[in-house]
């Protein structure tokens, strides 16, 4: 099984950017705990982070075909990111979207997501632990 993670825009700055909202690891270190994580189920990822919707948009074309599922985390994209949703949608794979901070309780904007409607399910507010338990969802059997 290979699962493809994608983090959006300025999730490459985790660590250091408003860490009262997104916590202290960087990105670097959540790839890290996946891929062990990832290792335990036999599963591999392939992990992805872009600043740019496009780039993120030509990484699911790309990759989508020879993938089982998808963990994103889209960060500003989750609001109008709609050629993102199209990619997901196109790629006919599960995808679980994250966010580390409960996007419900922030400002109204944020509330609404683009993503959520083509996803088997969201995980919001609960960190980098939102991201294994994504990962925990999808590499395990179908009941």
């Amino acid at each position: 099984m290979r699962i493809l993670v994608i983090h959006g825009p300025n999730l490459n700055v985790l660590g250091s950017r408003e860490t009262s909202v997104y916590g202290s690891r960087t990105l670097a270190e959540i790839d890290g705990l996946l891929q062990k994580r990832a290792g335990k189920y036999g599963v591999e990822l392939e992990i992805f982070q872009s600043n740019s919707e496009g780039a993120i948009v030509d990484f699911i074309q790309a990759k989508s075909p020879t993938a089982s599922g998808i963990i994103i985390n889209p960060g500003a994209l989750t609001h109008y990111g709609l050629s993102l949703r199209d990619a997901l949608a196109d790629a006919s794979l599960p995808v679980i979207e994250v966010h580390l901070s409960n996007i419900y309780a922030r400002e109204d904007f944020r509330r609404q997501s683009v993503i959520a409607p083509i996803a088997r399910g969201q995980i919001s507010g609960l960190g980098w632990q939102g991201y294994a338990a994504a990962l925990d969802i999808m590499a395990a059997p179908e009941a």
